[in-house]
């Protein structure tokens, strides 16, 4: 899929279109830690027809710049989409987030009501059900991190991505992709800045107004998910008045790869709300 870059805000994002323009709105798709817009190459050949399909990668991940010194909360990469949003002439948008991703989307539904047509959360961050107990002890140790070699920091994320693959064989391929960025001494320090900026008050100050949304909400998890797990999933669908639960079988945290199928389907019923 050939995408191209904007600035926002005196950084370059990258993203692509797919799909073709029809009655539907847009669906953007927004992926999480640490992942790239690669999360969705599967699903997006997927998606119902007559919907613009916006993928992009987030800042510090993927082809898109690093931050310096830019914000990396959720708060801060949600500003960025609603300016992505205002470049590429989008006034309102079905937006789809996974993991932080999730958050994103959680943060737009609330923040920018009118911008947010229908919303979509997948094995999404949410309350104070995340991080993980090894990304709480990874930035506990962010002082020693910062002096580690890039190529050990990169072994310990692989192998802790791994864990939310059902596939082996897939789960090498994507990782291999999604720690590209982080194996050099730069990309390091920017693995460093994005665990610095991973905030659980950011979904716990979110929680009390989520039963305000009221875009159609579709909540998606996996059975298996050794980092949100459905328990979270199900209260997140509890807290959201009108919101549709579905928990895929046999499948761990990255749900789009591990089963675009199953995805398409729920997100097709879902437009059609």
């Amino acid at each position: 899929m050939r995408g191209e870059f904007v600035d926002v805000g005196g950084a370059r994002l990258y993203y692509y279109a797919a799909g073709s323009r029809g009655a539907g709105e847009p669906v953007v798709l927004i992926h999480g830690f640490p992942t790239s817009s690669h999360l969705w190459r599967d699903l997006v050949p997927l998606l119902p027809e007559g919907h613009r399909i916006v993928v992009l990668d987030l800042l510090g991940y993927g082809r898109s710049d690093r931050p310096l010194e830019r914000d990396l909360s959720i708060r801060g990469h949600a500003e960025r989409v609603v300016s992505l949003l205002d470049i590429l002439r989008i006034s309102y948008a079905a937006i789809v987030g996974h993991d932080v991703g999730g958050g994103i989307a959680q943060y737009l539904a609330v923040h920018h009501p009118t911008r947010v047509s229908r919303l979509g959360l997948m094995n999404s961050v949410a309350f104070d059900d995340w991080p993980t107990a090894q990304v709480k002890l990874a930035r506990a140790t962010l002082p020693l991190t910062r002096h580690l070699p890039a190529s050990w920091v990169a072994s310990v994320v692989r192998a802790e991505l791994e864990r939310g693959y059902t596939h082996d064989e897939r789960g090498t391929r994507s990782v291999d992709i999604y720690i590209r960025p982080f194996c050099s001494p730069e990309g390091r320090d920017v693995l460093v800045q994005h665990l610095e900026a991973l905030d659980v008050k950011e979904t716990i100050a979110l929680e009390p107004r989520l039963q305000n949304i009221v875009a159609p909400t579709a909540v998606i998890g996996g059975a298996h998910d050794p980092f949100l797990s459905p328990d979270t999933t199900r209260r997140l669908h509890d807290a959201i008045p009108g919101s549709t639960l579905h928990i895929i079988p046999n499948v761990r945290h990255f749900t789009p790869e591990a089963a675009p199928e199953a995805v398409s389907a729920i997100l097709q019923e879902w437009l059609k709300q």
